[in-house]
């Protein structure tokens, strides 16, 4: 690897899926570091990027995808979604020959429907999913808490320095590898370029269809505003419209400088949604259910998650000056930024994050769930003062998951902002300075 290389926790598994597999696709947002990445584990490579001889590459790969493919191994593509018959011509080569770790594929969009290969590629290309940097990656943890140990029933000290002003910090930079070593407002301008360019140019781009950026900015400011919440598609729709909350629909309704243009329907809703989703904009975050017979009736509504938390902050307008004084905004952003480290450590333990909210009011923020069915439970809490209000909702839940005949929980978490060290309490809860935090 290279000596500027700033290695990431997606490698361990780059490296192995490579061992086991004829091919692997690295998929995420834009700018998290994909090809980067891909290229520190490369022999060869050919981008459908590259704007050189006219984007000579994609020519290729359009009229000869074989052609493409020719060179030392592993050779990487990236950007494969410019050619989808670029995928199809990898599975035909590694069904020729299965030897492993011939291909890197490298995605930020997934095509539509409509547009995608003939052949899912199972059994052949094994896809993994990247993210943007963690606190961890960027040198601000320590990572002496390790995800992975918790569950192996590890109990950790270690001291925090974060402060909500140094969160605050953290929250509108993100984790994108650009903005290492940059001050906090040239930082800022990476998300909201982001921003742009998915609503001038990516969300139509990434399958040919026509979308409004106007609207495509209602969304993603209304996605920012309900960041870290249980917002049903209804209130999303309510959220988007221009309109008094009398009249959603707009019809004779006038507001404060005219009328606006028509609020989003359902459909235009789903489609807008279903693009940010295949462009890795956005990330469903599913409700957990413990057993499909529990007598608990679970919520099951989504959480969506904006890929960053600088997106998220973004959106609504946020700087890392205005968030240091609101801080009832910045505790939704803080969960924006634990949840997107907590979901980079889970994937690590090839784990699935959710999270819980049953009929009785009962919300746990976050749920670790390992493939042998052990799971933790973790409230998010930003000041060291509502310790004892996610402490007490973790350890409800796994009362209430026992009562029932259910597994207990392996892990019982509160996972914090400002708070001087880590430790676990007397009623077995350990608490988290999210700059402890680690895979």
């Amino acid at each position: 690897m290279s000596e500027s290389y700033v290695p990431r926790i997606v490698d361990a598994a780059v490296r192995d899926y490579l061992e086991a597999f004829p091919a692997v696709c690295i998929e995420g947002p834009k700018w998290c570091g994909k090809t980067t990445t891909a290229s520190q584990h490369a022999a060869s490579q050919f981008s459908l990027a590259d704007p050189s001889g006219s984007f000579r590459n994609r020519s290729i790969a359009q009229l000869d995808p074989a052609l493409a493919l020719e060179g030392a191994e592993p050779r990487l593509i990236d950007e494969w979604q410019e050619a989808p018959a670029l995928w199809d011509a990898v599975r035909f080569e590694c069904d020729r020959s299965v030897e492993h770790g011939r291909f890197l594929l490298t995605g930020s969009a997934t095509p539509r429907a409509a547009q995608r290969p003939m052949h899912s590629g199972a059994g052949r290309i094994a896809r993994l999913h990247m993210s943007s940097m963690t606190l961890m990656e960027q040198g601000v943890s320590c990572g002496k808490v390790s995800l992975r140990g918790l569950f192996t029933g590890e109990s950790y000290t270690a001291n925090s320095s974060l402060d909500l002003e140094r969160i605050a910090s953290l929250v509108v930079r993100g984790g994108w590898p650009a903005n290492l070593g940059m001050d906090d407002y040239h930082a800022e301008l990476t998300a909201r370029s982001y921003l742009d360019a998915v609503a001038d140019d990516d969300l139509s781009a990434v399958d040919g269809a026509a979308r409004d950026p106007a609207r495509i900015r209602r969304v993603l400011t209304s996605l920012g505003r309900n960041e870290a919440t249980l917002s049903s598609k209804a209130a999303l729709l309510r959220d988007t419209a221009e309109y008094l909350p009398e009249d959603a629909e707009g019809k004779g309704v006038k507001r404060r400088g005219g009328r606006g243009p028509a609020a989003l329907s359902e459909t235009t809703l789903d489609d807008y949604l279903g693009a940010l989703n295949r462009m890795h904009v956005i990330e469903d975050i599913p409700a957990w259910r413990p057993a499909l017979r529990s007598p608990v009736r679970i919520r099951a509504a989504m959480k969506r998650h904006l890929a960053d938390p600088s997106l998220a902050a973004a959106a609504i307008g946020g700087t890392a000056e205005t968030l240091r004084t609101d801080p009832k905004t910045l505790g939704f952003l803080f969960e924006s930024l634990v949840t997107h480290d907590v979901l980079v450590y889970a994937r690590a333990m090839d784990a699935q994050v959710m999270h819980y909210r049953d009929d009785s009011g009962l919300e746990v923020d976050l749920i670790v769930e390992m493939r042998d069915g052990t799971w933790g439970a973790f409230e998010v809490k930003l000041g060291a003062v509502q310790i004892d209000e996610g402490a007490a909702n973790v350890l409800r839940l796994d009362r209430k998951m026992s009562e029932r005949g259910q597994r207990p929980a392996s892990v019982k978490a509160v996972i914090v902002g400002v708070g001087s060290f880590a430790y676990r309490r007397d009623d077995g809860v350990q608490v988290i300075p999210l700059d402890t935090l680690g895979v």
